[in-house]
């Protein structure tokens, strides 16, 4: 696995310069992530999620489908839905970004009515607006908690924009293969894939729990729920400025005799070794099957 990895390190080594224009900053996918809730709450969750659309986005339900088609073709979504981004990143070139957070859904009066959960977007840079849209979302639902979620929101670690990525590969084939990669580690060990992918400080997403932060939390619950995992890649890509990249797929996990079908959703970054790791992880549950 290493080896494998090691050779997914050198392919994904990108030749790039430095160029004069500022680095874009994470207040940029905070403020369309904030933009995105007002608008919820004012136009409903429905329209508000086919004005942030982006062209290509997807929403799982439970198979990818586009977000436009699928909102365009449901009634108008009752209650009322509120969140707060509590984890954020975005891409030096500001062309791909991600916000996770808790939220809230409510339909009806009484805090018995309440749903809580948290979420996790992704945002690409529209080339013709050059505005962030709604690329992904996914959730997972999770018991009410006193518990405060910790914020973590950083700039980019580049002081300026770079030129794309000049590497003879596929922009989405260096990703692809590390997510493949992990999952045919998952086949021999949960535990042992995540312990070589997965970031000190990386984030992860299952539903029921609250979210855990840190590598050392993540394992030890796969430790403790006895669970194996496999995983079947879907797409990914990466960002022009090639520090930040996302993948997807279906995941089938097993406790015991009990079989139960996820979709993913990963969020990578280059470590200091230029070395793709998992930042961010979600499953979230597949209901209709």
């Amino acid at each position: 696995m290493n080896m494998i990895k090691a050779f997914l390190t050198v392919a994904a080594v990108s030749i790039s310069t430095s160029i004069f224009a500022q680095t874009a900053t994470v207040q940029t996918v905070i403020k369309a992530e904030e933009d995105f809730a007002k608008l919820t709450l004012k136009k409903g969750i429905k329209d508000a999620f086919l004005t942030v659309a982006d062209q290509e986005g997807i929403v799982f339900k439970p198979e990818a489908v586009k977000i436009t088609e699928f909102y365009s073709k449901i009634d108008k979504q009752p209650g009322t839905l509120t969140w707060t981004p509590k984890f954020a990143r975005i891409a030096t070139n500001g062309d791909l970004a991600v916000t996770a957070g808790p939220y809230v859904y409510q339909n009806g009066k009484t805090d018995d009515d309440k749903v809580y959960g948290d979420y996790v977007s992704i945002w690409k840079m529209d080339a013709s607006t050059k505005k962030l849209k709604l690329f992904t979302n996914l959730g997972i639902q999770h018991p009410q908690t006193d518990k405060v979620e910790l914020t973590d929101i950083k700039d980019p670690a580049s002081a300026s924009k770079v030129a794309p990525s000049t590497d003879p590969f596929n922009p989405k084939k260096i990703i692809i293969d590390n997510d493949r990669q992990l999952n045919q580690a998952l086949r021999i060990s949960t535990v042992g894939a995540y312990k070589e992918f997965f970031m000190p400080e990386g984030h992860y997403y299952f539903p029921g729990f609250n979210p855990m932060v840190g590598s050392d939390k993540v394992l030890q619950f796969f430790a403790n729920q006895a669970i194996v995992i496999s995983g079947e890649t879907v797409d990914a890509n990466r960002s022009t400025s090639n520090d930040l990249a996302y993948s997807y797929g279906r995941a089938r996990i097993q406790k015991g005799n009990i079989v139960s079908n996820y979709n993913y959703v990963r969020i990578w970054q280059q470590d200091e070794k230029h070395r793709w790791n998992i930042l961010l992880e979600i499953l979230s549950a597949v209901e209709n099957e």
